[in-house]
């Protein structure tokens, strides 16, 4: 039976992707570490869970739900922050309404798909753009610190929608799908 991997997240707009995507090379070139490179800038709202194609559907209706019910509200990126001793992070504002929608994801999730994984080792939710992890040495993350701890970074978007990724073996992709009925 065919599984795939998926998470929900908050993607920026393009122009915001690309800037941020280029601070994911300047970790790559800088500090050796291009995991953060296998996923588009994002805001994680559901940890990535495993589910089977034959009830794609189901997904794709609780996707579709989700939208329908979001009312458009700003998100703001303001310089960075760090999950020691790996992970460096464009840092996201407090923002009531960021808090409100990975609750109404969660629930979902929860109710309609029968998810319990949404929180990583039951931390609370801490909304952050990740640019380099995983693979960062604690050695280079102690160099990258230095260097992006007093850089100033900000950027402000409108969340229109929440987006499903699925995991292609390599990769993490934005899934494209019609308005599915069911």
């Amino acid at each position: 039976m065919s599984e795939s991997l998926y998470f929900i997240a908050v993607v920026p707009p393009g122009d915001i992707q690309e800037e941020i995507t280029q601070l994911k090379h300047e970790i790559a070139e800088k500090y050796g570490s291009s995991h953060a490179l296998k996923s588009p800038p994002h805001i994680t709202l559901h940890m990535p869970f495993k589910w089977k194609e034959k009830r794609f559907n189901e997904l794709a209706n609780v996707m579709n739900k989700l939208n329908e019910d979001l009312t458009p509200f700003q998100v703001e990126l303001k310089g960075f922050d760090f999950f020691e001793p790996r992970v460096v992070f464009v840092d996201v504002a407090e923002n009531e309404k960021l808090n409100q929608l990975q609750k109404e994801v969660v629930n979902a999730c929860r109710k309609e798909l029968k998810l319990d994984n949404a929180n990583y080792k039951d931390r609370p939710f801490h909304p952050h753009v990740t640019i380099g992890f995983r693979d960062l040495k604690k050695q280079m993350f102690y160099a990258a610190r230095k260097e992006f701890e007093n850089r100033a970074l900000n950027y402000e978007f409108t969340v229109h929608r929440v987006e499903l990724l699925k995991h292609d073996g390599f990769r993490w992709n934005v899934v494209v799908f019609d308005r599915i009925e069911g």
